[in-house]
């Protein structure tokens, strides 16, 4: 394989994340796509604040290439977690465009440098700070799947909707009796396991 085709194969992934995060904003309201739904206040647009900052981070400053976003968040002294909310005066798409800069960043990074090419992550401990672009690209491409995930399982109990994207929600077929009754066997199955043991 080529450098240039573990490339492809690595952009490829980290937009198909970046993709399926963005999708889950759609056709929601600005309440619900800033509405907590866990205890920890997990929300849609807090998720894409966060893998904007990763993204400008980890594929930017890590390698000598600040961005020139101004991420207040993220600065000394931010109240801690405002990377993962959105308040009331930042607009979803300001918050979606800096995303959206933030990949057209990481990716000329990526295009730029060989992925042998070793950075420094400012926010690491001293001597333990380094790491090769490739691996930045597979912890970027690591973080945002995982956000994604949150996210696509913040939208179903939103409204139902699930998938990677809207030509691709990767469930088998059913309707929403179908669902249900698989649900309910699945409550059955845990309520009996827990019975059992």
């Amino acid at each position: 394989m080529t450098a240039t085709d573990a490339k492809a194969d690595l952009h490829f992934y980290l937009q198909s994340a970046r993709d399926a995060l963005l999708w889950k904003l759609e056709g929601l309201s600005e309440y619900d796509v800033r509405r907590p739904l866990t205890q920890t206040g997990t929300n849609l647009l807090g998720l894409v604040k966060h893998v904007a900052g990763v993204e400008l981070g980890y594929l930017g400053d890590t390698f000598g290439r600040p961005s020139g976003e101004p991420l207040p968040w993220l600065e000394d002294g931010a109240e801690p977690n405002a990377d993962m909310w959105a308040t009331a005066d930042e607009p979803r798409e300001h918050i979606v465009e800096l995303y959206r800069r933030a990949w057209a960043h990481a990716d000329a990074t990526i295009d730029a440098l060989p992925l042998d090419t070793v950075g420094r992550v400012p926010w690491w401990p001293g001597g333990r700070d380094e790491l090769t672009l490739h691996h930045a690209v597979v912890r970027v491409i690591a973080d945002t799947h995982r956000h994604a995930g949150h996210a696509d399982i913040i939208r179903e109990l939103m409204d139902g909707a699930v998938g990677m994207n809207k030509g691709n929600d990767s469930m088998p077929p059913g309707d929403s009796a179908w669902w249900e009754n698989h649900r309910s066997r699945l409550e059955r199955t845990a309520r009996e396991a827990d019975r059992d043991a």
